[in-house]
C-alpha cells in the first residue's frame, strides 16, 4: 500500500490534476531549496506541466505563459530560499548526521560539482536532479557572491522551469508523444538521470586513480 501511495505521489500527472498551479509552485520550490525537496520530480513536472496547458493536455492547466512564470518564479525564489539557508548553516551542514531525508554524499556530490564548474554550477545543476537541490545550499555555503549567485540563478531557473515547460507545451503536441505521455515521462526522467550516471562514473574513476596512486606510493 505504500509504494502504490508513493507512487501515485510521484506521479506528475495526478499531481498536477489534483494540486494544480498551486502544488506545482509548491514542489517546484521545494526541490529547488529545500533538503527535503531532493525526491520530488522536477523534471517530469515541468514537462507536464507545459503539455497540460495545451490543447492536447485538455487546457487542465492554464496557459503555458502562467504555468512558466509560476515555475520559474518558485524556481528562482527556492534557490535563495537554499542559498540563504547554506549561508546561515554555514560547515555545520557538512558535520550534520546522515537521517531518512539527509544523506551527506548528496552535500558531497553538490560540493564537488560546485568545486568542479564554479558559479555556472547554479545553472548546470538545475538539469541534474539532487544536486539541483542541494547547489544553492553550497553555494551559501561556500560564501559565493550574492550578486553573482542571483544573475546565475535567474538564468538557469529560466533555461530550467520555462525551457522544460516549453518543450513540454510543443512536444505534447506531437501525436506519438501525446499517444504515448507515459513514456514520455519515463524518458525525461532517464535523461534526468544520465547526469548523475555520468557524475558517479567519473567519481568511481577518480577514487580508483587516487587509490592506486596511494598503492603506488607505498611500494615504491
Amino acid at each position: 500500500m505504500r509504494s502504490l501511495v508513493l507512487a501515485s505521489f510521484l506521479n506528475p500527472e495526478s499531481l498536477l490534476d489534483k494540486g494544480g498551479l498551486l502544488l506545482l509552485g509548491l514542489i517546484i520550490f521545494a526541490e529547488s531549496g529545500l533538503l527535503i525537496g531532493f525526491f520530488l520530480p522536477g523534471d517530469s513536472l515541468l514537462f507536464i506541466s507545459g503539455f497540460l496547458s495545451s490543447d492536447a493536455g485538455d487546457h487542465r492547466l492554464p496557459a503555458l505563459p502562467f504555468v512558466a512564470l509560476v515555475a520559474f518564479a518558485a524556481a528562482v525564489i527556492g534557490d535563495q530560499v537554499g542559498f540563504w539557508f547554506g549561508r546561515k548553516v554555514g560547515p555545520n551542514l557538512f558535520s550534520r548526521p546522515d537521517s531518512r531525508l539527509f544523506k551527506q554524499q548528496n552535500v558531497a556530490k553538490a560540493h564537488a560539482f560546485f568545486e568542479r564548474h564554479g558559479a555556472k554550477t547554479i545553472v548546470l545543476a538545475r538539469f541534474v536532479p539532487v544536486v539541483r537541490t542541494f547547489a544553492p545550499i553550497v553555494a551559501g555555503v561556500s560564501d559565493m557572491n550574492y550578486r553573482t549567485f542571483v544573475i546565475f540563478n535567474v538564468i538557469g531557473g529560466f533555461a530550467w522551469a520555462v525551457g522544460l515547460t516549453t518543450l513540454g507545451y510543443y512536444l505534447g503536441q506531437v501525436d506519438v508523444v501525446k499517444d504515448n505521455i507515459e513514456i514520455a515521462i519515463v524518458a525525461i526522467i532517464a535523461v534526468s538521470l544520465v547526469p548523475v550516471a555520468i557524475e558517479l562514473l567519473r567519481h568511481r574513476r577518480e577514487a580508483k586513480r587516487l587509490a592506486e596512486d596511494a598503492l603506488a606510493d607505498v611500494t615504491e
